[in-house]
């Protein structure tokens, strides 16, 4: 390389950029294919320079190569014969394939004055039937300062071309497109309508029109052919020291470029990603408050259906009261046992078990109802896979990993909220709540039994209250309507504790359950919320320092530029 003191301080500008743009890289959690991108740009700066033949099976690009430096350096033949890289360089005696650190990277020495200071690398097709062929040649192209590109005078400019061709222009490389095969062209005619549509193609991919080189490596071999003649010329132009120097500084200049875009563009797609998993996250919060509502509407119709039932018992009760509190019955009132009795008979009757009914369908459906929430929620959030653009970043890896996490709560809340826990939970509040109605009931009951203690004890004094003071000689005119007036209003009190101990049985419970719910919602999404705000501000400053290193590249590739 021609170092001159300008070169000297445009290669320590360089190499302090593609430092940067590796610590930049890092820091940001990029793919580990573009961090060495970078890498691989700085350690090219102190190799060979590299002449990369790329181009298509069958094109010829052996026998090009071996025409080019008029020796058989390579195998030539029908099927691909190259499945690896070879990298040509002189040496002062011909050698056998060395391998390299790389294992599909072979060097090859061969005495040829022409690749002083150059290494010739030769590539496997682009379209080979064997896939690591493409692979190889496309994962080598970052590396490559000039770029010569085979097409076949047969086919011209295909569509794999193309699109390997887009590569070339992707990563900024220098390119000599070379259509080779010329000699099937038999007139001046049909040889310029190749060129123009290589340069026209070319041209389409590149955004400028490359030189294009007709050639016959074939007609080379025989004695001589004027494209190659032209070809090497050109060639010679290029590979001077000085356009060498501009190239070669150029190349790492053209990678970062490419690299820095594709930062760029996984920036702006986890920016794209943060603004739509805030608007679901804002989605679940508004989700839970329509479940809440419909929760509560349920509720109030459960409790209806509770209220129904304590209305039935009472119309039953009344019915007894007034049948039974009556003169005509005066013999049955002095028997207070069979009288209690035949109050649990006929006006409890079934309303412990259908309360307890009641329960477990307020259970049944509570339950299902916070299931599907979580269900949905748990659904909702394996269905957010992340970008293409963003895939294999940290930030993909932190996004999957937080919002597993609230995948996970959901998970956890279905497997360990059971209808027998919610069951066995209303039952205790039912119990604690019916001891403080009815007052002394041993521990261990169940809503029914408790209920049934509940209305026995109205029944105990409902019938207490009858008989206490009622003999034959204290019998007057009004004291058997003064008792049904006493025990009707004695069951209202009873029935309107009973209802309101129910109510607030249930309201409790499902304000508890209600409460444990939106807590552990907002436990689960709170780590991924500190995350959005700390990446939006991560993104924010990485914005920044890629203007900044953006511009410093734009700055030095101008200068490069000017060396030519």
């Amino acid at each position: 390389m021609l170092v001159t003191s300008r070169v000297q301080d445009l290669l320590a500008r360089e190499r302090a950029l593609l430092a940067d743009l590796q610590a930049f890289l890092e820091t940001q959690g990029a793919p580990p294919e573009a961090v060495e991108y970078a890498r691989g740009a700085v350690r090219s700066l102190d190799e060979t320079f590299l002449l990369v033949v790329v181009g298509e099976f069958n094109a010829g690009k052996s026998s090009f190569v071996n025409a080019l430096l008029g020796a058989d350096v390579l195998p030539e033949g029908v099927t691909p014969t190259t499945d690896r890289i070879y990298v040509l360089v002189h040496g002062e005696r011909p050698g056998e394939p060395e391998p390299t650190r790389d294992p599909f990277v072979s060097r090859l020495t061969y005495p040829l004055p022409s690749l002083e200071g150059v290494a010739l690398v030769d590539t496997p097709g682009t379209n080979a039937i064997i896939r690591q062929h493409q692979a190889l040649t496309e994962g080598f192209l970052p590396r490559a300062d000039l770029v010569l590109f085979l097409t076949s005078a047969d086919r011209p400019f295909t569509e794999s071309e193309r699109q390997f061709l887009s590569l070339a222009a992707r990563w900024g490389r220098s390119v000599v497109m070379v259509v080779n095969k010329a000699d099937l062209l038999e007139t001046g005619e049909g040889r310029e309508q190749v060129r123009e549509f290589v340069e026209k193609g070319a041209r389409g991919v590149l955004g400028l029109t490359p030189p294009v080189f007709l050639v016959s490596a074939r007609g080379e071999r025989r004695g001589g052919d004027p494209g190659f003649a032209a070809l090497r010329e050109a060639l010679t132009t290029r590979l001077s020291e000085t356009e060498r120097t501009r190239l070669k500084l150029q190349s790492p200049l053209g990678t970062a470029a490419e690299i820095l875009s594709g930062e760029e563009v996984r920036a702006e797609a986890a920016r794209r990603t943060l603004v739509e998993d805030l608007g679901i996250l804002r989605d679940l919060e508004a989700q839970r408050e329509r479940h809440r509502g419909t929760m509560l509407g349920e509720l109030d119709g459960q409790l209806n259906r509770l209220g129904r039932l304590l209305g039935e018992f009472e119309v039953r009760a009344d019915r007894f009261i007034d049948a039974r509190l009556r003169f005509s019955n005066l013999r049955g009132l002095i028997n207070g046992r069979a009288l209690e009795e035949d109050f649990r008979r006929e006006a409890v009757a079934e309303l412990p078990d259908a309360i307890d009914r009641q329960f477990g369908t307020m259970i049944d459906r509570f339950v299902e109802a916070n299931l599907h929430f979580w269900e949905d929620v748990q659904a909702f959030l394996i269905r957010r896979q992340p970008s293409s653009e963003v895939a294999r970043t940290r930030f993909s890896y932190d996004r999957g990993a937080l919002l597993e996490g609230i995948a996970g709560s959901a998970r956890q809340h279905l497997e360990t909220t059971t209808e027998h826990e919610l069951a066995r939970q209303l039952s205790r509040d039912a119990e604690d709540a019916l001891k403080g109605a009815v007052g002394g009931l041993a521990g261990g009951i169940g809503i029914g039994a408790g209920l049934g203690a509940l209305v026995g004890a109205t029944a105990v004094d409902f019938t207490g209250g009858i008989l206490a003071g009622l003999t034959l000689g204290s019998l007057g005119l009004f004291v058997l309507p003064n008792k049904r007036l006493q025990a009707h209003r004695g069951l209202r009190q009873k029935v309107a504790e009973l209802r309101a101990a129910l109510e607030r049985i249930v309201r409790r419970e499902y304000e508890r359950e209600q409460e444990r719910a939106d807590a552990r919602l907002r436990d689960a999404i709170s780590p991924y919320t500190r995350f959005t705000e700390q990446e939006q501000a991560r993104l924010a400053g990485a914005a920044t320092r890629a203007a900044e290193l953006r511009a410093r590249l734009g700055a030095l590739q101008e200068e490069v530029k000017a060396l030519g």
